[in-house]
């Protein structure tokens, strides 16, 4: 027995890595601060930071860093204290979040795409001295009505015009008490350590308030140190020799982002275009014009770029990795993007408590094994374990829940003892997510167990129904969730985007398309076509207002 669960055969995954992967991680830096620094000395004239007007180079960045530790300091945040950090993607994110790492204090993300109850049950929930924001208008009325509702003690406000970039506003007359970083304070010493709480990064709260897990220095730089050793930690990757230049249009705010392009970019010295939002013709152009080696996207964002006009004739030659993450990528848009581009979009699964490191798919497996989310990660150990026996781990092919355990999974959730405790059994930290696993060690996700339906008495996974209803050549979007059936108690029902020029078709036409991809128990009962789909504040489809709205219809609530 290993914490609770029966080891069997050992890490059989290994044997598919990517060529000059290792099988374990370096150590990590041991701080997010030590981490920094450590990239700015070695890469000090490099480009780091392109944003709007401005261009940094890794000393310009630990420059600003330094003064504005310096000045967290002298307003007093510092070591025990958490700092929300309420921001758009600009470059005041990074400037912010290590600075606030170096003052010693803990990080909130916030999202812009937040309501205000979120925000401030975030806050509140965070115990946050202050709030960190931009002088872009919605930021500032939401940080207005914060303070005012006293979830807010503190804004700091900082502006815009500071990287050439539109919209700012300055400091508004009305926000009399509010502060900013114009003044210098003495730089602090280093009190960080491994095992201190670097972020209470909050979960979606697709199943009620969002409850912050608490990521240490030493989980994040772990997951560097993971994906790392996953794609080699050369900090010269290109065929030239030249560093990497990496697209941010992922939300910073959001783990995918903050680890992967942030952390792990900032680690290899690579230079990181921030954008503010995601544009599918501006992200081609940026690719065409700056060079881009490296995009990470969320489904989303995949689909429109693989719909944007005349993509397949755009020169995306400078890609040299492409990964879709945040949420399952559609096996069909997958493929559609390959035949379209040339280029394989490889990925793999993670999660907020995971910082978010936990499985990745190795070059050639997206077609080999279709739909695999991919093998666990260097120095990560994965069960599929049953659900109502987490003790028991299942053998290859038997449908249960993700267990994982590894230096990069979460210490537990803030305030919430209780809710830890359920989270884990011995050292494995029980994720929620249902799948399985075949005898090579490669990984399938199913869903959500929160998501499932319970149809007839079998369980009808709605991701393995939406990825068959993608195959639809009319299909640009779709999401499938459970409602109530007077016969089967509960059946699934689609909603569905269409791509354009196409024409809806009927609930028959789709059952005759799914024939032979779902089971009869599978298949959709209800079909209703949207002009959009919801989204969660990081842009992935989301389930749960759909489920809201329906169960409105009937009148019940939620």
């Amino acid at each position: 027995m290993d914490g609770g669960i029966e080891t069997g055969p050992a890490h059989p995954w290994r044997a598919h890595y990517p060529e000059g992967a290792r099988h374990d991680p370096l150590p990590g830096h041991g701080t997010v601060p030590a981490l920094f620094e450590a990239a700015a000395a070695r890469f000090a004239g490099r480009p780091a930071i392109d944003y709007a007007a401005a261009r940094l180079t890794y000393a310009d960045l630990a420059a600003r860093v330094e003064r504005a530790a310096g000045r967290l300091r002298a307003a007093g945040i510092g070591p025990g204290d958490t700092l929300g950090l309420y921001l758009p993607n600009t470059a005041w994110h990074p400037v912010l979040f290590f600075a606030a790492l170096r003052a010693g204090a803990r990080i909130a993300h916030l999202s812009p795409l937040d309501v205000g109850r979120v925000l401030a049950h975030k806050l509140k929930d965070a115990e946050a001295v202050a709030l960190a924001t931009v002088d872009l208008p919605p930021m500032l009325d939401a940080a207005k009505a914060l303070a005012e509702a006293g979830a807010a003690p503190r804004v700091i406000v900082c502006e815009e015009a500071e990287w050439g970039a539109e919209g700012g506003l300055g400091v508004p007359d009305w926000a009399e008490g509010w502060e900013t970083l114009a003044d210098d304070g003495p730089a602090p010493d280093p009190v960080a350590r491994p095992d201190d709480v670097a972020l209470l990064q909050y979960t979606g709260g697709t199943t009620g308030l969002p409850k912050g897990a608490m990521l240490t220095h030493g989980n994040l730089t772990s997951a560097v140190a993971i994906y790392d050793a996953w794609y080699g930690d050369d900090a010269e990757p290109t065929p030239d020799g030249a560093p990497d230049v990496a697209m941010c249009v992922l939300p910073l705010f959001h783990i995918y982002a903050l680890t992967t392009i942030l952390l792990r970019q900032i680690d290899q010295g690579s230079e990181i275009l921030i954008r503010r939002r995601f544009d599918a013709a501006a992200a081609v152009e940026d690719i065409e014009r700056r060079g881009v080696t490296l995009f990470a996207g969320v489904p989303t964002m995949w689909i429109a770029v693989a719909n944007l006009p005349g993509i397949e004739t755009r020169d995306l030659s400078s890609l040299r990795l492409c990964a879709s993450g945040g949420a399952p990528l559609p096996v069909e848009v997958g493929r559609r993007f390959q035949r379209l581009t040339g280029i394989e979009l490889l990925g793999g699964w993670g999660m907020t408590e995971t910082s978010p490191a936990g499985t990745g798919i190795p070059a050639g497996a997206a077609t080999a094994k279709s739909g695999t989310v991919g093998v666990p990660l260097p120095g990560i150990e994965m069960r599929i374990v049953d659900h109502d026996d987490p003790g028991r781990e299942l053998p290859p092919g038997e449908t249960g829940e993700f267990a994982i355990r590894g230096p990069n999974i979460t210490k537990g959730y803030w305030n919430r003892p209780d809710e830890t405790a359920k989270a884990f059994h011995g050292d494995w930290f029980l994720t929620g997510d249902v799948g399985y696993r075949d005898a090579d060690g490669f990984f399938w996700l199913v869903d959500r167990k929160s998501d499932l339906i319970l149809s007839g008495g079998f369980n009808v996974y709605p991701q393995m129904v939406e990825q068959a209803i993608y195959e639809h050549p009319a299909v640009a979007e779709c999401l499938v969730i459970g409602v109530p059936d007077d016969y089967r108690g509960e059946s699934a029902r689609a909603y569905v985007v269409l791509r354009e020029g196409h024409d809806p078709f009927t609930l028959e036409d789709l059952v005759a398309f799914l024939e032979g991809r779902l089971g009869r128990h599978e298949m959709p009962r209800g079909l209703e076509f949207r002009e959009t789909l919801p989204r969660t504040p990081v842009g992935k489809l989301s389930r749960k207002e759909l489920r809201e709205e329906a169960a409105a219809q009937r009148g019940e609530t939620r």
